[in-house]
């Protein structure tokens, strides 16, 4: 029994020393100076900051043990991680961003300005070739061309009525000009103005010109306003709802005396996971808008390109004139040959400075593929924020990480370790940006066809319009005649009706 009882009395003995010097350890408060000169080179004040560990109940983010932060501290590293962290997704997002806005406003700056050259050469071209007959004329070119940038500039233009109203509206003065014998009445020259189709005065000109300016601005439009959402919807969506996680990562190791310490790397992810879980999920719709981005790109590469449509509408224009006055002005028509060559060779800079431009566009889409679901992954990059390996600091543990890293999205946060997610409530703003997106590539898809949006019929309207113009069609062939004798003009020198007014001779010139 005494040997029991010398035993229990040393066991007992060994036991009070080991907890005392276990209490004398932890009493014994490590210095704050390292977390001063960080908090400090942060542009935080030094006042209140302690000098040595205390007590952490006051805590509420941080672990509550010793520590280096009072209150006032953790609020404003708070405050500080979200700083952080938006100023993380800028920079990430920089160079994107810096793309779309300055690709569209090269393109739209150089379509605005061959716009202006081809009207300046229409302008200067005319004066020279009809002089006071065009200058008389002139509001009937401007009012094209003012047409034209109003609908790029994204006015409410039907392209296809404007170009059928420019064609009627010239060929009622050509009408007048080439007929000045006689004097027209309004009813009379909009009625020779409706059959336009019919008559072909400016042989097929217009037809052909109308398709190729209406895909070509479809497509120019569309793209800048693609442009112009992509900007937006990258600038949009750089919301903070994940302030806790981030304090947890960026800062506690500060309130624990370590403010040299960065988080390891699969810690990182799965914070960056959860505080990106919603814009993750733009990257299904953004990928589908890149797509049709570089779909209507390629258009305007090839068959939409808008060089080649705008930069000859003078000659195009000019060619339609001359087909109506059936080839009379042959001074004029030597001025267009040289006019057409200079242009020509116009053509061919521009239209490699325009490829040049939508071939850098393209790869610079290209490199925005996929950049919301891998911007996670881009902030926690090796050397940014994180350490290289998976034994560095953790929240939940000071030298290894265990937790797995979840996947990227919305619905994949539900089992995230580090940030706490509502699954159940898509944030508004990104649900906002992927409509927008959606629409945007409707808009591309439509435009890729040569189709605009804005004006499309459903199909049953198409087809009662198809039926009718097949009809009407018909009845023009029988109703122009009738139309011209029942509004003869007058003749200006003896004022009497002229029943046997011959269309075919009245689109002759005037050789008077």
């Amino acid at each position: 029994l005494g040997f029991v009882f010398i035993l229990i009395f040393f066991f007992a003995l060994c036991t009070l020393s080991v907890l005392s010097l276990s209490f004398g350890g932890e009493s014994k408060a490590r210095s704050c100076s390292e977390v001063r000169q960080a908090y400090n080179a942060k542009g935080f004040s030094l006042v209140n900051v302690p000098h040595q560990e205390i007590s952490g109940e006051h805590l509420r983010v941080c672990p509550q043990g010793y520590t280096c932060c009072t209150s006032e501290m953790e609020d404003k590293l708070n405050q500080q991680s979200k700083l952080e962290f938006e100023n993380m997704v800028e920079e990430t997002s920089h160079n994107m961003r810096a793309t779309f806005v300055s690709r569209h406003k090269k393109f739209d700056e150089f379509f605005l300005e061959l716009l202006d050259n081809s009207e300046k050469s229409l302008n200067s071209m005319f004066t020279r070739t009809y002089g006071k007959l065009y200058i008389q004329n002139s509001e009937v070119f401007q009012d094209l061309f003012t047409e034209l940038k109003r609908y790029y500039t994204g006015g409410n233009v039907n392209l296809e009525e404007m170009l059928n109203d420019f064609w009627s509206k010239l060929l009622e003065r050509m009408f007048q000009l080439l007929n000045s014998q006689y004097h027209f009445t309004d009813d009379y020259l909009e009625c020779v103005s409706k059959y336009t189709d019919q008559l072909k005065p400016f042989g097929d000109v217009p037809r052909k010109l109308k398709a190729q300016v209406t895909r070509a601005f479809i497509a120019a439009r569309t793209f800048v306003q693609g442009l112009m959402v992509g900007r937006e919807v990258a600038n949009r969506v750089a919301k903070v709802t994940c302030v806790r996680a981030l304090t947890k990562m960026l800062y506690c190791p500060y309130c624990r005396g370590m403010p040299g310490l960065k988080p390891c790397h699969n810690y990182c992810h799965n914070v960056m996971r959860g505080c990106l879980a919603n814009q993750a999920d733009l990257d299904a719709e953004w990928n589908l808008f890149i797509d049709a981005m570089l779909l209507v790109a390629d258009r305007l590469e090839g068959p939409f390109n808008i060089e080649v449509v705008i930069e000859p509408i003078d000659i195009k224009i000019s060619e339609a004139i001359m087909t109506m006055q059936d080839n009379s002005m042959q001074v004029s028509a030597k001025v267009l040959y040289c006019s057409q060559v200079s242009v020509k060779n116009k053509n061919m800079s521009a239209f490699c400075f325009c490829l040049w431009q939508v071939i850098d566009i393209k790869e610079k889409l290209k490199e925005s593929k996929r950049f919301w679901s891998n911007l996670p992954d881009d902030i926690c990059a090796k050397g940014k924020l994180t350490e290289s390996d998976d034994e560095h600091f953790g929240f939940s543990s000071l030298f290894r990480y265990f937790p797995e890293v979840v996947k990227e999205g919305l619905t994949n946060q539900m089992n995230n370790p580090e940030v706490d997610v509502d699954i159940t409530r898509p944030d508004t703003l990104i649900r906002q940006q992927i409509m927008a997106l959606r629409v945007m590539t409707n808009k591309l898809k439509n435009a890729y066809n040569g189709n605009d949006i804005y004006f499309q019929d459903s199909s049953k309207f198409s087809s009662y319009l198809a039926g009718r113009e097949k009809k009407k069609k018909k009845k023009a062939e029988i109703d122009i005649n009738l139309c011209l004798l029942q509004n003869t003009g007058t003749s200006q020198n003896d004022n009497t009706a002229n029943p046997k007014y011959d269309l075919k001779a009245s689109l002759q010139p005037n050789t008077e």
